[in-house]
C-alpha cells in the first residue's frame, strides 16, 4: 500500500506527467485513434517539459541578479522564494504535505463537479507548495495528524478551485477566449491589480495596447520581442553590476569571467528562457485544450484546465516585460518603506515579480492598455512585498528563517487561516474552513442563477 501511494505521489509531483495524462484521458474519452492519442499525449508531455525548461533557464539567469542586487545595495532580509522555503518545510512536514496535496486534488475534482466553478488545477508544483504551507499552519495550530490531513485537504481543494475562478474574467479578456484558466498562486495580487486597472481606465481616452507600441523605422528591430527583452534586461543587469562592482561578481559569481560579459550573457539567457517558454506554451495549448474537451464532456462538464503563469505570456509579450519591471519597482518601493519604518525587510523576489508581474501586466493590458499594464503590475508588486510580513508570524519556527512563500495566494490563504487560529484557536480555524465551503457553494448558486437569468433575457430580447 505504501509503495502504491509513493508511486502515485511521485506521479502527481510531476506537472508534465499530470498534464500528459489529462491529455491522454481526454483523447481516449473522445475515442480518438491510438496513433492520435499517442501523438497528442507525447506532444503535451514534451511541450510542458519545454515550458518547464524555459522557466528553469529564467530562474537560473535571475539568481545572480538577486545576489548582485543584495550586495550592491547592502540589503539583507527575508527573500520570498518558494523553492528555498519548501526544502525547509519538507524536512519537518513532508508526509503531511504530500498527502494534503494528493487528497486536495480529489477535493478539487469534487468541487468542480458539484459547482459552477469548473477548473481543474494542473500546475502541480505550486499546488504542492500550497499543501506544504497548509501542513505548517495546521501543525502549528496543534491538530492531530488526521485533522491536519482532513482540514488541510479541504482547504487545499478550495484554494485550487477558487484561485483560477477569481481571475477568469481577466483571463478571458486578455486571451480573447474562455477555454483555458490561470493555475498560478498569483491570482489574488493579479486580480487586485487588474481590477484597479479596469477602474482607472478611461473609456473616453482608452490607452493603447502594449502590443501596439510603434518604434521608429531605425528601431524597427525592437519589434522583435526577443531582441527587446535582451536589450532591456542587459541594461538593467549592467547597471546593477556596476553598483555591485567587478571584484564581487568575478570572484563570487562569474568565476573569473569579465563581469560585463557575464551579465550581458545572463540577460541574453533570460531572453532565451522567455523564447523557450513561448514555444512550449504554443505546443501545450494546441494539444491540451482540444484534448480537455473529452474530460469536460465525460467527467466535469465544461471544465477548463488551469495552467501555469507562462501560458499567458503569448497573449501580450510586450506586457510581460513591462509588467515585470513595474512589479519590481513596486517591490523596491515597498522595500524602501520597510527600511525607513524599521520593520523586517522583504527583498524583492525576482522570479515572483517576473512571473506574477508578467501575468498582471498581460491582464492589466487587457483591461486598460499600457496604463492598465503598468498599474496592475505595480499594485501586484506592492501586494506581494507586504503580504509576507503578515504571513511570517503564523508559520511557527519557520517564520524566523530568511525565506518565505512568495506569491499572493500563499499570503492571503496563510494569513486568513493563520490568524483565525491566533485569534480564535482551533475551533475558529475549523469553522473558517467550513464557512469557506458554504460561501463557495452560495456564490456558485448565485452566479449560476444569474447566468441562467441573463441567458433567458437574451433569448427573449432576440425573439
Amino acid at each position: 500500500m505504501n509503495g502504491v501511494l509513493s508511486v502515485l505521489l511521485d506521479i502527481f509531483r510531476q506537472p508534465a506527467v499530470i498534464v500528459a495524462l489529462i491529455s491522454m484521458i481526454g483523447l481516449i474519452a473522445q475515442r480518438k485513434k491510438i496513433s492520435d492519442i499517442l501523438q497528442g499525449s507525447i506532444r503535451t508531455l514534451v511541450g510542458f517539459l519545454v515550458l518547464a525548461a524555459g522557466s528553469g533557464v529564467i530562474t537560473d539567469s535571475l539568481a545572480p541578479f538577486g545576489s548582485m542586487f543584495q550586495h550592491a545595495f547592502r540589503v539583507q532580509g527575508v527573500v520570498p522564494n518558494n523553492e528555498a522555503i519548501i526544502g525547509t518545510v519538507l524536512l519537518k512536514y513532508g508526509s503531511e504535505s504530500a498527502l494534503i496535496f494528493f487528497f486536495g486534488m480529489i477535493v478539487n475534482i469534487v468541487l468542480s463537479i458539484t459547482s459552477r466553478f469548473k477548473f481543474i488545477y494542473l500546475t502541480g508544483h505550486v499546488a504542492f507548495y500550497m499543501a506544504s504551507m497548509l501542513a505548517v499552519i495546521f501543525n502549528v495550530s496543534g491538530f492531530a495528524m488526521w485533522e491536519v490531513l482532513l482540514w488541510g485537504s479541504i482547504a487545499q481543494g478550495l484554494f485550487i478551485t477558487i484561485s483560477p475562478a477569481i481571475v477568469q474574467p481577466f483571463m478571458t479578456k486578455a486571451a480573447g477566449k474562455d477555454d483555458v484558466a490561470l493555475g498560478h498562486p498569483a491570482s489574488a495580487g493579479v486580480a487586485l491589480g487588474a481590477l484597479i486597472a479596469r477602474l482607472t481606465s478611461s473609456k473616453k481616452k482608452p490607452s493603447k495596447s502594449t502590443e501596439d507600441i510603434k518604434f521608429p523605422s531605425a528601431l524597427g528591430f525592437l519589434r522583435d520581442t526577443t531582441v527587446l527583452i535582451t536589450i532591456s534586461m542587459a541594461i538593467i543587469y549592467v547597471v546593477v553590476a556596476l553598483f555591485a562592482g567587478s571584484q564581487y561578481i568575478e570572484s563570487q559569481l562569474s568565476h573569473g569571467q569579465n563581469f560585463i560579459i557575464f551579465v550581458v550573457l545572463k540577460a541574453a539567457t533570460f531572453s532565451a528562457g522567455v523564447f523557450i517558454i513561448l514555444a512550449g506554451v504554443k505546443v501545450v495549448l494546441d494539444e491540451i485544450v482540444p484534448a480537455f474537451k473529452g474530460i469536460s464532456e465525460k467527467l466535469v462538464k465544461n471544465a477548463k484546465p488551469a495552467l501555469d503563469a507562462p501560458m499567458t505570456f503569448g497573449f501580450a509579450p510586450n506586457a510581460v516585460l513591462i509588467g515585470f519591471l513595474s512589479s519590481f519597482v513596486g517591490g523596491l518601493l515597498g522595500m524602501i518603506i520597510m527600511i525607513v519604518s524599521g520593520s523586517t525587510v522583504v527583498i524583492p523576489g525576482i522570479v515572483a515579480h517576473f512571473m506574477a508581474g508578467g501575468v498582471a501586466g498581460v491582464f492589466g493590458n487587457g483591461q486598460g492598455g499600457r496604463r492598465g499594464c503598468v498599474i496592475a503590475s505595480f499594485v501586484n508588486g506592492i501586494f506581494i512585498t507586504f503580504l509576507p510580513l503578515l504571513l511570517l508570524p503564523v508559520l511557527g519556527d519557520l517564520g524566523s528563517v530568511n525565506s518565505t512563500y512568495s506569491d499572493a495566494d500563499y499570503g492571503v490563504t496563510g494569513v486568513a487561516l493563520g490568524y483565525a487560529n491566533v485569534f480564535g484557536g482551533r475551533a475558529i480555524l475549523v469553522t473558517s474552513v467550513i464557512v469557506s465551503v458554504i460561501i463557495f457553494y452560495v456564490v456558485s448558486f448565485i452566479t449560476a442563477r444569474r447566468k441562467v437569468e441573463n441567458n433567458i433575457e437574451k433569448v427573449v430580447l432576440e425573439s
